[in-house]
């Protein structure tokens, strides 16, 4: 079982990395180069990869907790609800990412104490999402199983905040303003 996680996990973690990266550089590119694929266009690569991530990441999580036929029935709803709040939060991480891209070479105190007070409180909903969750898969499957989903989250989340973090160029003191 813990192999045949480790084998999930690196060819999650390779998918999760290009996804990341390639989402991270599409919103932090320069603007308005005239060799550079339109907005749109670059829109419709994030929302693929983000569903390709999506996608990976339900694969993993149910390799994970090893449920059987009447648990995943009662799991699969659960964690597709899961997902979908997950994708609406993630929308507001990407906004910001956005924000600060469009704002880097400008960057002042105002707007970097806006966007840093953005990526904590979407951190913090993302944890009260999660702990909203456990809630209800341990209401479902138990603590062991709530425990388990919990673990693997936090797994995938680590390694997609550790790619997009290290892809971001960290911030310049920001001019007064």
């Amino acid at each position: 079982m813990q192999g045949k996680i480790i084998v999930s996990g690196l060819a999650a973690t390779l998918l999760l990395v290009v996804g990341s990266t390639a989402m991270v550089q599409a919103a932090t590119a320069p603007a308005a180069k005239p060799a550079s694929p339109s907005k749109s266009n670059i829109d419709q690569e994030i929302k693929l990869m983000r569903k390709d991530v999506r996608a990976e990441k339900s694969r993993i999580m149910l390799n994970a907790l090893e449920l059987n036929e009447d648990q995943a029935t009662k799991f699969l709803p659960i964690y597709t609800a899961f997902q979908a709040d997950l994708a609406k939060l993630n929308d507001l991480r990407e906004a910001n990412i956005r924000e600060y891209a469009k704002h880097y070479d400008s960057m002042t105190d105002n707007k970097a104490d806006e966007l840093v007070n953005q990526a904590i409180s979407y951190y913090k909903k993302r944890t009260d999402l999660i702990a909203n969750y456990y809630d209800k898969i341990r209401t479902a499957l138990g603590t062991g199983t709530a425990a388990r989903f919990v673990q693997v989250e936090a797994m995938l989340d680590n390694i997609i905040d550790l790619q997009i973090q290290s892809s971001l160029p960290l911030i310049a003191t920001p001019t007064s303003g």
